[in-house]
């Protein structure tokens, strides 16, 4: 039997995008952020774990939020279609807002993003809403080998990484931080 060559490319271990929003974009969405009321839960048994995560989220609506949706859908494609070239169907669940408070510590310790509902989850999508002024701590961390990557906080950066990523927000020590998160879906691996 013939084997065929090896041949492989390496996949980024994450892409980062800015401008994709207008600052009255990120301020709406960054109100509706600090309005979250509900506890963040994890996974699909949703248990409440204060030792895991804490934060108070809330879920969008495509009917409401539908730019946002179509946004976030055109970068997707566009940075899938360059670096990853990952077979997707498209947003598996609703976005997701975060509010991390310092008075509760917030955070949410190492974890990948696997799970989902049906189709697995394959792309993680990371918004930051927050002025990197309003609060201290809560950085977005991303472990790819080595030692953990630390995103640059800035207000409308978008980070995007396979959801087989490890990743933590470290614990927010002084005023609150708020992103957006979004998971984009597809068969699984072959």
């Amino acid at each position: 039997m013939y084997s065929l060559p090896l041949k492989s490319r390496e996949i980024e271990p994450f892409v980062w995008w800015t401008g994709l929003f207008s600052d009255e974009e990120l301020d709406k969405l960054q109100e509706a952020a600090k309005n979250a009321k509900d506890p963040g839960v994890i996974g699909s048994d949703l248990s409440l774990n204060k030792g895991i995560r804490r934060s108070n989220i809330m879920w969008l609506e495509v009917e409401e939020w539908g730019w946002a949706f179509q946004k976030l859908g055109d970068l997707v494609t566009h940075v899938n279609d360059t670096y990853y070239r990952f077979e997707l169907t498209g947003f598996g669940e609703k976005i997701q807002l975060s509010n991390y408070k310092s008075e509760d510590g917030g955070t949410y310790i190492w974890h990948q993003d696997f799970g989902g509902q049906g189709l697995p989850r394959k792309l993680s999508v990371v918004l930051q809403l927050s002025e990197p002024h309003e609060y201290e701590g809560g950085n977005l961390e991303l472990f790819t080998g080595g030692s953990p990557s630390v995103m640059q906080k800035e207000r409308g950066r978008i980070t995007i990484f396979p959801s087989w990523t490890l990743h933590q927000v470290t614990p927010v020590t002084k005023g609150e931080r708020q992103s957006l998160v979004t998971w984009i879906y597809g068969p699984n691996f072959k």
